[in-house]
C-alpha cells in the first residue's frame, strides 16, 4: 500500500482521575501527553472512560451543571447509560451504541449523569468525551443538541460478517455520518473480527488518531496497540490499514485542524483572553439560561 499515514506513537493510557463522581477518565490530549493544544484539532480533549464497574446507588452519578462555550462535546457511549439536560431545554438518554452531540455555541449550562435506572441497578461504565472545537465564526453560533441512537447511524458492513463500520460523522465508502459537523471530519467505530484487514483513506494533512476500546490491532503493519490504547498518526499520508490482532472495536478521529489561536480556560474554548472574560462576565449576567441542579 501506497502513500502511507504512518504511526507516530502508540500511547497507553495516562492515569486515570475522577471528573465529578460518575465519570473516571484518562485524558489522552490536551494534558495526558502534552502533545499541544492543536495537536489534534479539530478534537481539543479527549476522555475515555475505560471500562469500569460502577456499585448500586441511589443518588445518580456525575457532574453537575456546569457552562460551556465556543465548542462542541460528543459523549459516545459503550457501556452503561448516561443522561444529559441543558439550559437550552435540551435532554436525552444514551445507551450502548449512542452518541450525544451538544453544540454549546454562545454558551449553554449542562449536567450529565448516569440514567437513575442504570444508577440503581450498577453495572460497568464505558464513555468516550470529546471536545471539539469550533472556528472563530462559529464559536457564538446558537446552541443545540443531536441525540444520535445506534440505528441512526450509517453503516457499511464488511462482507462475511467480518465486522461494521460505524459512520458518526463524515463519510466511509459513500456512507455518510449522522452528525452534522462545522468543519470537515471523520469519526468511525470499527468494529471487527480476529484477522480482519480493512483499508481507510483519509485526507494527508487531517489529524488523525484511533482510540483501541476493545481487543487490540495493529496500524499499518507496525506494532500492536492494546486495548485502551491511542494510536497517533503522522500528517504525511492518506492511506491506513489496520488488522485486527484479536475482535477489535476501534474509534478512529480524523479532521481538518483549524489553524486558528486557541485560548481554553475552565469550560470554556475561545480565541483570545478577552473572549474568555467576555464569558464568565455573560455567565454572570446569566446570559447563559437556568438549570435546575
Amino acid at each position: 500500500m501506497e502513500n502511507i499515514k504512518s504511526v507516530q506513537q502508540i500511547l497507553t493510557p495516562p492515569p486515570a482521575h475522577m471528573v465529578g463522581d460518575g465519570f473516571r477518565v484518562h485524558n489522552f490530549f490536551p494534558s495526558g501527553y502534552n502533545l499541544g493544544l492543536q495537536r489534534m484539532s479539530p478534537f481539543f480533549m479527549l476522555d475515555y472512560n475505560s471500562k469500569v464497574e460502577f456499585s448500586p446507588k441511589e443518588e445518580p452519578r456525575g457532574v453537575g451543571v456546569h457552562p460551556h462555550r465556543g465548542f462542541e462535546t460528543v459523549t459516545i457511549a459503550y457501556n452503561g447509560k448516561v443522561a444529559h439536560h441543558d439550559s437550552s431545554g435540551n435532554h436525552g438518554v444514551i445507551g450502548e451504541g449512542d452518541i450525544q452531540w451538544m453544540t454549546a455555541g454562545s454558551g449553554v449550562l449542562h449536567k450529565e449523569y448516569h440514567e437513575k435506572e442504570f444508577s440503581k441497578a450498577g453495572g460497568l461504565f464505558q464513555m468516550v468525551q470529546l471536545w471539539v472545537n469550533l472556528p472563530a465564526k462559529d464559536k457564538m453560533t446558537t446552541p443545540k443538541y443531536q441525540g444520535i441512537e445506534n440505528n441512526q447511524l450509517g453503516k457499511h458492513y464488511l462482507p462475511d460478517n467480518q465486522g461494521v463500520v460505524e459512520v458518526i460523522a463524515g463519510e466511509y465508502k459513500g456512507i455518510k455520518g449522522a452528525a452534522s459537523t462545522f468543519t470537515p471530519m471523520n469519526m468511525y467505530n470499527i468494529k471487527i473480527k480476529k484477522g480482519v484487514s480493512i483499508d481507510i483513506s483519509l485526507p494527508e494533512k487531517h489529524n488523525t488518531g484511533i482510540l483501541v476500546i476493545e481487543g487490540s490491532a495493529k496500524a499499518n503493519d507496525g506494532e500492536t496497540a492494546p486495548t485502551d490504547n491511542f494510536i497517533l498518526f503522522r500528517n504525511d499520508g492518506t492511506n491506513i490499514k489496520i488488522d485486527a490482532i484479536e475482535d477489535a472495536i476501534l474509534l478512529l478521529l480524523s479532521g481538518e485542524p483549524i489553524n486558528e489561536p486557541i485560548f481554553p480556560y475552565g469550560p470554556f474554548l475561545m480565541n483570545t483572553k478577552a473572549e474568555i472574560l467576555q464569558a464568565y462576565d455573560d455567565l454572570a449576567k446569566g446570559k447563559f439560561g437556568v438549570l435546575e441542579e
